[in-house]
Order: C-alpha cells, then structure tokens, then sequence
C-alpha cells in the first residue's frame, strides 16, 4: 500500500502523531473530582463557594499540603518557614492557642517581628460566613478593590505582609514549582502544571472552606443523642435570654448552629476609639467606631486570648467583662442592653452555668481529625517538622 491509496483523514492524522513525537506524549485530560461538603443538621445551607472555585477532591488535597507547607513563605531556612498553620492550629480551633510554643500567650507576629495588628480569628465553619472576613470584614466582595474580596484574597496578603511572612508571591511561586511533586498535583488540581499564586490561593481557600465543626456535646443535644446537664441548660436559658447573659443576638442561638452572626460590634470595651482598623475604616458608618466581627463561640474555649486585641486571656475574664465593665459610650452598639448597669451583672453560679453551656459547644472530634491537621510527609516526601519550621504549633 503506497501513501497516495490511503484516505485522506488517516494521512492527516499519521502527520498529527508524528509530528508531536518529539515532544513526547499528549497530556493526560484534567478531570477533577468534584467534593460535596455534607452540611450538617440545622446548618444553613446557603454555601460561600464561588463558581470559579469549585470544591474538588485533587483541590482540597493540593491546599491542605499549601496551608501546612512552610516555604509559602517563599524560603527553605528552618526559622524563615512559614505557613497558614504557623498561627492557625488545628487543637487550639485554628488560633495560636495561648500555649502556643513561639507566640508567647497567643500573641502574634511575622518573619519580621513587627506584631499583627489584631489577633487571629479562628477559621471554623467560614463556608457559611457571606458577611466578610477579618476583624472588620474588610475582605468582602462589596469592596472596590478586586483583589480584596475573597477567601482566596487572604492567601497572597498573608504571604506578601510584614507582620506576617513578609514574602515576594514571584518568590513563593517558584519555590512550589521546583518542589517535587507539587506541579503534578496543581496539575490534577487545576489542569496545568505551572505554579500560580491564584492556584495557591483556590487551593487552600478549598481546604480551608472544608474545615467543619458540627458535632460539639450541644450538636449532638440538638439531633435528640445526648442530654445536656441541669448546669449546661441553665446556661443555655441565660445565654438565650435578654434578662439573662443576653449573648444571643450577636452569638446566636440554637436556631444559628454557627453561633455567630458574623456581623460587627461595638461590645463596649472602651469610651475612646483610634484603632485604623475597626469596622469603621471600612463601612465610614460613625457608629461603627470601635466596632469588630462576633467570633463564633464553637471551642472558645481553646482559642484565647480574646477579643480583637487580645486583651483577655481567658474565657472567665471574657464573662467577667460582660457582667461587669461594659463602658458606655456614644458608639456601643443598641443589643448591648445592660451598659447602663455596666453588664448583666451575674451571679458566680450564673457566671459558672453559661461557662458550662459554652464549654458544650467544643468539639474535640474536629479539633483531632487528621482530614484537617498537617500531613505526615508532603510531596516532595519531607515530613511535616521538616517543612513547619520554628512556628510549628502545638499538635
């Protein structure tokens, strides 16, 4: 058989395959696979996923390796590695936790030393969160800047600001790129072997979007599997009830799972307001002076110190504060509706049953699943205290 008797169409597709064997075989099809979050009883189910963004499997494996991987940073040097899961530590509710072995009482900072301006907020349950993140929900998609709108968002800022890693996002691309094993995962992830901080950032905004508490001693009251004590249900009433601790309207109750409402709050802890970065600086709102997100209450108790600025280490001086020292002023927000008594006023017993109706919110089964905590060996097969670095947290 000569070349002129073959058909046309098989001639043209011998060209096709021989000229590409120089460049050795066709790429593999990118299919990844796609990751339903389960959503938990009484959850809501109104999901902060963006479409550009899909959950997938190969995503959510790619950005748990990134978010524990402490050459994010940009750097190989064991004391210049640093990663999300520096300052966000899985047993301490993804917060330094005040027994954090490098950040002295929880208490922040970067590659440079210079502190972060508020203290970590925890990233619990943030799928449902659509009021913005950070302190002041300045990471928004309302915002007029188009690269300050996002979970991803948080990603590049964390690796380029001073009191955090202080890095070069051209530095960190590199560094992941030369790593072994990681281009083939970006790959899997995102259909292409090159290394982008966009791919970093929708990587591990899929991890972190995964990263669910639902299961603490109050879930399992709330689904009819466990009784709560005499002590936790008094709490529960004070802290539901307006002639009680009245925490609810901001914490929300059991109709809100998340107890939070993810909005922002002057809370009363001061009568003078200079803070660049309350709620204020964002919204222009005078009344949002001194104003900043409500934490969700789920495992409070591990992720001291509190308040933006960290100003109470415990959980016992944070119920203290509202039974006694709310400060009056122009700007304290209307639901804080016993500043004029400087607080709810209550009782030691009292005090010790909403602690004990708190405390119910913890879930130790979240704060132990390995689906969440650092890999054992990262892609390139070094293991996880070689890639953490001096700010490793407590495990």
């Amino acid at each position: 058989m000569t070349l002129k008797s073959l058909p046309a169409a098989l001639i043209f597709v011998m060209i096709f395959l021989f000229s590409c064997g120089d460049k050795g075989p066709l790429p593999v099809s990118h299919n990844p696979t796609p990751y339903e979050l389960q959503i938990p009883k009484y959850f809501p189910t109104q999901l902060n996923i963006p479409d550009n963004n899909p959950l997938t499997v190969e995503g959510i494996e790619l950005g748990r390796y990134l978010f524990y991987d402490g050459r994010l940073s940009g750097r190989t040097h064991f004391d210049s590695l640093m990663s999300c899961g520096s300052c966000h530590v899985q047993s301490r509710n993804f917060e330094p936790g005040i027994d954090h072995p490098v950040f002295q009482g929880g208490r922040t900072f970067g590659l440079t030393g210079i502190p972060t301006p508020h203290v970590p907020l925890p990233l619990v349950n943030l799928v449902w969160n659509q009021n913005g993140y950070l302190w002041n929900g300045m990471i928004h998609e309302s915002n007029t800047n188009p690269s300050r709108r996002r979970l991803e968002d948080l990603v590049w800022m964390g690796v380029v600001a001073p009191h955090e890693m202080n890095g070069d996002t051209n530095r960190t691309k590199a560094l992941i790129q030369q790593t072994t094993g990681y281009p083939d995962l970006f790959f899997n992830a995102f259909g292409s072997t090159r290394v982008t901080m966009e791919n970093i950032s929708k990587a591990i905004a899929q991890f972190v979007r995964t990263i669910v508490s639902a299961n603490s001693k109050f879930d399992r009251y709330m689904r009819g599997e466990v009784q709560l004590t005499q002590q936790e249900i008094n709490g529960f009433i004070l802290f539901t009830t307006e002639e009680g601790a009245d925490c609810f309207h901001c914490h929300g109750s059991s109709g809100n799972p998340l107890f939070t409402t993810n909005l922002f709050y002057n809370n009363g802890k001061d009568t003078e307001f200079n803070d660049p970065r309350d709620r204020f600086a964002i919204s222009g709102d005078e009344f949002d002076k001194g104003a900043y997100k409500a934490t969700t209450l789920r495992n409070i108790a591990l992720g001291g110190p509190y308040m933006h600025d960290g100003r109470f280490q415990t959980l016992d001086e944070v119920i203290d504060f509202y039974s006694h020292d709310v400060k009056m002023s122009p700007w304290v927000n209307p639901l804080m509706h016993h500043v004029a008594e400087s607080g709810v006023q209550l009782t030691p017993v009292e005090k010790a049953e909403l602690k004990a109706f708190i405390l119910s919110l913890q879930d130790d089964e979240f704060l132990a699943n390995p689906e969440f905590g650092p890999p054992a060996i990262f892609p390139d097969g070094s293991s996880y205290e070689q890639v953490a670095g001096k700010f490793a947290g407590v495990r």
